[in-house]
């Protein structure tokens, strides 16, 4: 494929670069730092059965979804909603687009500030300061309180802005193809070294191990679906807007498996790094930010060489996170630019200044509210504003259309059902029990 431009709008210039963008999108903290506390909390191996499940009843119903809505209306979320609602007659559909727009903006202003501790991480790595700080929770403290990093901050967003500057198929495209295979080259040279640790089985039986009591626990599955359901980035944003960089001559479905391919490969990588090291030097694994930033620095300082792996491990995750913010921040940048007919260049300086303006207050205790707040109730909603938009307001015979060009068959009746209800029911599930658990992914 060598379509660029449609009319004035820009395009992928290969399907593999769509790909790996969407990939960059997915894989991301939730891969690295939850994922793996999740297995071993819910019976290891007995946790991998639903989560497997989920992953595919989602990605090839709802990723898919998404992907076609973007790549039929040619926008965004925000006039992506409108031009479905008006198709029907209907009105309020720019409001609705509205929802997961914000929704992203919301996640990349909060997400920047964790990347930003990442660089700074990476950069101490490098220089020796985090396997020399005697105490790896006053070091990140230090970091992580309030107004604690905000050069690193800024610089972050430098960064992820200056790629975006360059468009979608010179810079989001260009960057996720040279970052997104080198992410997995770092993370299996890791795991490789991390097998020969003595102890590390202590890691392959915490994940693996069957606890098949698990299985029958409810929690387990309601974990397993909010975890697959957001490692796979569905919130109707970041998937509807790169699926609109899509030319008609590519196949969504073999996309859409691809990505749910080597997210859930990226998830079982670094779990493979992390717990078998974390349990090879007598440590406990934990969930979030303390896993990254306090107990993996503790590990490097044990093992041999450790300043090395520390190197490796905090490059690759600052490029899962820069990844994922520029699809982030893609959404309310595109919608700036068609909305208002801006040049992408003032679009993403006032992104940027948003951005940063709110990002900085956000260095300290406000974070995690912040967070819980835009996982909770604004991404799932966006998720089952675009699938309900898609399988319902414009109805099957046109979702059906959309996910079939570029296929050599049509999409089967089955997509009716797994879209109509069994992906948009779950949706409604993952609302529901985020609100009544307080987060479930």
């Amino acid at each position: 494929m060598k379509i660029k431009k449609e009319g004035r709008r820009e395009q992928f210039n290969s399907n593999f670069g769509f790909i790996v963008a969407c990939i960059g999108s997915a894989v991301g903290m939730g891969n690295i730092w939850l994922f793996p506390y999740r297995v071993g909390e819910f019976g290891g191996f007995a946790f991998l059965i639903p989560y497997f499940i989920f992953v595919l009843l989602i990605g090839f119903t709802g990723v898919i979804a998404e992907m076609s809505f973007g790549r039929s209306m040619r926008s965004g979320p925000l006039l992506a909603f409108k031009k479905a609602f008006d198709k029907k007659g209907i009105k309020g559909g720019e409001i609705v687009g509205l929802i997961p727009t914000v929704a992203s903006l919301l996640l990349a202003i909060g997400y920047a500030v964790v990347v930003g501790w990442i660089l700074i991480f990476t950069i101490g790595a490098i220089s020796g300061e985090v396997i020399n700080a005697q105490n790896s929770g006053a070091y990140f403290g230090s970091i992580a309180g309030n107004f604690g990093s905000i050069p690193w901050h800024f610089l972050v967003l430098g960064i992820t802005f200056t790629i975006m500057l360059f468009g979608v198929s010179r810079g989001i495209e260009k960057a996720n193809k040279i970052l997104m295979p080198l992410f997995f080259l770092l993370f299996i040279i890791l795991a490789i070294r991390v097998s020969f640790f003595e102890n590390a089985n202590l890691g392959y039986d915490y994940l693996f191990k069957p606890n098949w009591e698990m299985l029958m626990n409810k929690k387990t599955w309601i974990y397993a679906l909010g975890q697959a359901f957001f490692s796979l980035s569905l919130a109707g944003c970041g998937t509807v807007v790169y699926g609109s960089y899509l030319s008609d001559d590519e196949d969504i479905v073999k996309s859409a498996v691809l990505v749910s391919f080597f997210d859930t490969i990226a998830a079982m990588v670094s779990a493979l790094v992390i717990i078998p090291s974390v349990f090879a030097f007598g440590l406990k694994p934990d969930a979030g930010p303390s896993l990254m930033f306090i107990t993996m620095p503790e590990v490097f300082k044990k093992m041999p060489v450790g300043n090395l792996f520390a190197i490796l491990f905090f490059i690759a995750v600052l490029f899962a996170g820069i990844t994922s913010l520029i699809n982030l921040f893609e959404s309310p940048i595109e919608a700036l630019q068609s909305k208002f007919n801006l040049s992408r260049g003032k679009s993403i300086a006032i992104i940027a200044i948003i951005a940063f303006s709110v990002g900085i207050f956000l260095e300290g205790d406000a974070l995690s509210i912040w967070m819980d707040f835009v996982s909770i109730y604004a991404l799932p909603l966006g998720a089952l504003l675009a699938g309900f938009t898609f399988f319902w307001v414009l109805g099957f015979p046109f979702a059906s259309e959309q996910v079939s060009l570029g296929r050599l068959k049509p999409i089967g009746n089955w997509f009716k059902i797994f879209g109509k209800y069994v992906f948009c029911g779950i949706t409604v599930a993952v609302y529901i029990l985020g609100l009544l658990y307080g987060g479930i992914g």
